[in-house]
């Protein structure tokens, strides 16, 4: 066996080869110094947080040789494949020599590559990226060097990581996102929760512009160069961390002539299997199934890696495995705040034309009473039949073990019902007896079964034109410290009361219920729609509201009441 290769999957593969063949030749070929190394880790060692370089290296060819009989073969590059004569050309990178190598099963382990856009000024020594050790080398050499302000392009989860770790650094940041929220994969209104943190920190955050070059700074700036943006904008900086994604590493398999898919990633079956039978590849290469839209996609994640590094030698060696597809679980730390993602975003569901539902909640991490409870911000999509399809969160705690649930639910192919029973470990110092998944659940259940109707963010700027009374039911002094302009103000407390009045009021129109979280409005809202009026409450209530449109306006204008 033949592996092209290292890091996450072309190891998993080779590790586990070995446990279920003593008798194998096993050869990994790996182009760079370092074949087994925690990439995921890199960002935190640049911020100081995992000060040891050497705890990164997680083996070495020795080691592996020791204990599993592996011979890895670091500066060797794989370039070319004879796929008749099942054979592989490997050149020495230094020095040069070239030689060949037979096999019986090759694995292509080649992983991605940091995507590099068209802009000039890329080429610059202060341009770096951050995918493996030399990359953080040299991010950390410009730093002990003098470096005091840098530019990260891109805001996803390895950008965002580069941003916090330069801030523990002492940097001044500015992060550039050509979208118009950080994290993409994000749905909008969690998305604007990062945003606020990241300023927070005086990251300077401009959404929705892209770089358009890189140059040299003018003298007598104090900085090494400046980013230009396609707004006219100049941001000067010492290092310019390029962080705009990455594309698959396929120039192997496209000259070997092996089936090609999404972006140019290998096509492999559920075995891993490409188009030749001899031939697998795995990890950041390749393309995956999604899980929820069905769609062809690209999982550029260590755990999918690592996995289907672990099929493909079950596969090779006569298993009969088959990879399910990939739900993108991933997390990511922002200063204070947790931001996790598994399934289909609400925009990846609307962009495959999968109809659905979407509740929001921003639940406790633990028991209220309980000292340090703070919010997780929730939000479940799921289809009319109650299954789940995707789920999202941010907050300072707790957030790690709810998305982890929910890929549990997902990839088991529960329903909201089930959420609702889950049986989950409850103390206050850890949780609620109504844990946030299963409040998700309920809530879900609520809009399945008509109990509840929602209105969204999006809704707001057509609900003047459509006449409609807003009604917000908080506290006279919440009331008074911004409320959304025209709504009238009648606490939860007094609806009742009031029921006449704002059917006055209403006049036959809709009327559209908010208050800070949902639960209030909640509670209104069933006592409007058992009265007869077409009532909705905002879901996720104004916290949600303002986290999606940052812009919607309050007023503090005098109380209307009914």
């Amino acid at each position: 066996m033949v592996v092209v290769g290292g890091v996450a999957g072309g190891m998993s593969f080779a590790a586990r080869a070995r446990r279920l063949a003593e008798d194998a030749e096993i050869i990994v070929l790996e182009r760079g110094d370092y074949v087994s190394f925690a990439n995921c880790g890199l960002p935190y060692h640049v911020g100081g947080e995992i000060p040891d370089r050497a705890d990164l290296l997680l083996h070495t060819p020795a080691s592996l040789a020791a204990s599993l009989n592996l011979d890895v073969r670091t500066g060797h590059e794989v370039t070319g494949i004879d796929r008749a004569a099942r054979r592989v050309s490997v050149r020495q990178t230094a020095g040069g020599r070239g030689y060949e190598l037979d096999y019986d099963a090759l694995v292509l382990a080649t992983g991605a590559a940091p995507a590099r856009p068209p802009i000039p000024g890329l080429d610059l020594p202060q341009v770096r990226t951050l995918r493996t050790v030399p990359d953080a080398d040299a991010v950390n050499d410009l730093i002990e060097a003098g470096a005091r302000r840098a530019v990260v392009l891109g805001a996803g989860f390895i950008g965002l990581e580069a941003v916090e770790a330069l801030r523990h650094r002492g940097l001044q940041v500015d992060l550039v996102e050509r979208e118009a929220q950080v994290l993409p994969p994000l749905d909008p209104e969690l998305a604007g929760l990062l945003a606020g943190e990241l300023r927070a920190h005086q990251v300077g955050v401009h959404l929705g512009v892209a770089a358009s070059g890189v140059r040299p700074a003018r003298p007598g700036t104090g900085h090494a160069v400046e980013v230009g943006l396609a707004d006219g904008r100049v941001l000067a900086a010492d290092v310019v961390l390029l962080s705009v994604g990455v594309r698959p590493e396929r120039a192997l398999a496209r000259q070997a002539g092996l089936k090609l898919g999404t972006g140019g990633a290998v096509r492999v079956d559920a075995t891993m299997r490409t188009s030749d039978r001899h031939i697998w590849a795995v990890g950041d290469a390749v393309e995956v199934v999604d899980a929820v839209t069905g769609a062809p996609s690209v999982v550029p994640l260590a755990g999918p890696a690592n996995r289907q590094g672990r099929i493909a030698a079950d596969a090779v060696l006569g298993r009969a495995v088959a990879a399910p597809p990939a739900m993108g679980t991933a997390i990511v730390r922002v200063f204070g705040l947790t931001a996790a993602v598994t399934g289909a975003s609400g925009a990846a569901l609307r962009r495959a034309g999968l109809p659905h539902h979407a509740v929001h909640l921003h639940p406790g991490d633990h028991a209220g009473y309980y000292p340090g409870a703070g919010q997780i911000h929730l939000k479940l999509t799921f289809a009319g039949d109650g299954r789940l399809l995707g789920g999202q969160a941010v907050g300072a705690a707790g957030v790690d073990k709810r998305i982890d649930v929910l890929a549990t639910a997902l990839r088991a192919g529960m329903t909201v019902d089930d959420l609702a029973d889950l049986e989950l470990a409850y103390a206050p110092p850890f949780g609620s007896a109504k844990d946030p998944v299963n409040m998700a659940g309920f809530l879900a259940q609520n809009v399945l079964h008509g109990d509840v109707r929602l209105w969204y963010p999006e809704e707001l700027p057509a609900l003047a034109e459509a006449g409609a009374l807003l009604l917000d039911v908080r506290s006279a002094a919440e009331y008074r410290a911004g409320h959304l302009p025209g709504a009238v103000n009648v606490p939860h407390t007094q609806l009742r009361e009031e029921l006449d009045e704002i059917r006055a009021l209403a006049a036959g129109a809709p009327v559209r219920v908010y208050c800070a979280t949902g639960f209030r409005s909640y509670l209104a809202h069933r006592v409007l729609t058992q009265a007869g009026l077409d009532s909705a409450t905002l879901s996720g209530g104004l916290t949600t509201l303002r986290a999606a449109r940052p812009d919607a306006p309050l007023t503090t204008a005098e109380p209307v009441t009914a």
